[in-house]
């Protein structure tokens, strides 16, 4: 079995990484004990189930994944919460002191003093893996526990296991929905590590997911529930060809392989189709046609970064559902040549599909988009021009640079 290790970092990096292991444990059919309950003899279910769980005595199956923080409030509603019960109690690390949104109290102060034992329960969990795969980690760049000590774990896992793939689902800041002032500084310090030692980062934006929330799904005040309900869908999506037996395995070697031309190019843009307002579902019909136009739509993109500005170098286009897969070359042909001026000329077929045969919970079909296009550089521009005009003035330096001893 090719083993993933999940790491979830600070408190945004374990809400959407609970609500992820909320929805694949829906998907495979594990209630909230960590038992598995048949739905009418699905068997793919269990078939590849040991990708993200390790199987317990009894029959209970655990999820490989390592839970921290350097304050103990969001594991608690986490332990508290539906699924709390199905994490390994050991897997919990955290601290009492906090981070404070300060990158360098999480890289080098309060986080440095926590990693080892992090990394102890992640070698203990690598060790039990019979070939593992690669690691993911959940986390935001803005606050001062998933950008300092995140990256410092990124950098250490790196440092010890070379050779496995490094995944990413980093939550850039927004101004439209900021909780700090320094979350430009702590970005931006974040970037640098993620361009040297993650393999993919799959980058979600706070502000792009508002827009989702606002503009195509309707709801006047989302909340974060709702935005993380988004990234969990789309994190099930980038996942499923891992998961399940489908027509065309992938894995996140062959992602990293098709979707990146030169190494430090590894930051794509994610969408999820269909995404409909809850009064509209009944008035739109899934089809493969209108999952590919609707995934390609710049609006579902989960990066504020409108792909029309730039051009795609790669892209791949994930279908879940019964259909066809001659239908699904189609279209993606389709896309291209009726778009080709958005398309590098220098690398032809760059857009890779894959069609797994287990729709999500609730959809008869779905589809997930990764692209990788040069019109992110909108989105590090923001923040690098929010950076500037604070380093310009030194404004908040002290405390960012001494680790918040002024």
């Amino acid at each position: 079995m090719r083993e993933i290790l999940h790491v979830q970092g600070g408190q945004c990096g374990n809400q959407i990484g609970s609500k992820f292991w909320e929805v694949i444990c829906d998907e495979h059919g594990i209630d909230p004990t960590g038992k598995y309950v048949s739905e009418g003899g699905n068997d793919t279910q269990l078939e590849r189930i040991n990708v993200y769980y390790n199987e317990a005595s009894g029959g209970r199956y655990v999820p490989r994944a390592v839970l921290m923080d350097l304050e103990p409030g969001t594991m608690e509603s986490i332990r508290s919460g539906p699924f709390g019960k199905i994490f390994r109690p050991d897997n919990f690390v955290f601290g009492q002191s906090g981070a404070g949104n300060n990158w360098a109290k999480g890289h080098y102060t309060e986080g440095a003093e926590l990693i080892d034992s992090v990394l102890d329960v992640v070698r203990k969990e690598a060790e039990n893996c019979d070939c593992l795969q690669g690691f993911q980690v959940c986390h935001s760049l803005g606050g001062g526990t998933g950008s300092g000590m995140g990256t410092l774990l990124i950098s250490k896992i790196r440092e010890e296991y070379p050779d496995r793939m490094m995944l990413t689902f980093s939550v850039f800041p927004s101004p439209k929905v900021s909780d700090t002032v320094v979350e430009p500084y702590n970005a931006t310090l974040s970037v640098h590590q993620l361009v040297e030692n993650a393999d993919e980062c799959m980058v979600l934006d706070n502000e792009a997911l508002y827009d989702i929330c606002f503009r195509t799904l309707k709801l006047s005040t989302p909340s974060f529930g709702d935005l993380n309900h988004l990234i969990s869908a789309t994190m099930s999506g980038v996942t499923c060809c891992l998961r399940f037996p489908g027509q065309l395995n992938s894995d996140l070697r062959k992602l990293a392989v098709n979707l990146i031309p030169f190494p430090r190019l590894h930051f794509f843009m994610v969408g999820f189709a269909p995404l409909t307002s809850r009064g509209s579902q009944q008035y739109v019909s899934l089809t493969v046609p209108e999952l590919t136009q609707q995934m390609w739509d710049a609006k579902n993109m989960m990066c504020a970064a409108d792909p029309r500005h730039g051009r795609y170098l790669t892209a791949s286009a994930m279908f879940r559902g019964k259909m066809s897969t001659k239908e699904v070359d189609e279209q993606i042909i389709n896309v291209q040549n009726k778009n080709s001026s958005y398309f590098v000329e220098w690398i032809p077929n760059n857009v890779k599909s894959s069609v797994c045969d287990i729709p999500p919970k609730n959809l008869k079909m779905s589809s997930t988009f990764i692209g990788n296009s040069t019109s992110i550089q909108e989105m590090f521009r923001r923040v690098s021009e929010q950076f500037t005009a604070m380093f310009r003035r030194k404004a908040f330096f002290a405390l960012v640079y001494w680790g918040g001893n002024g």
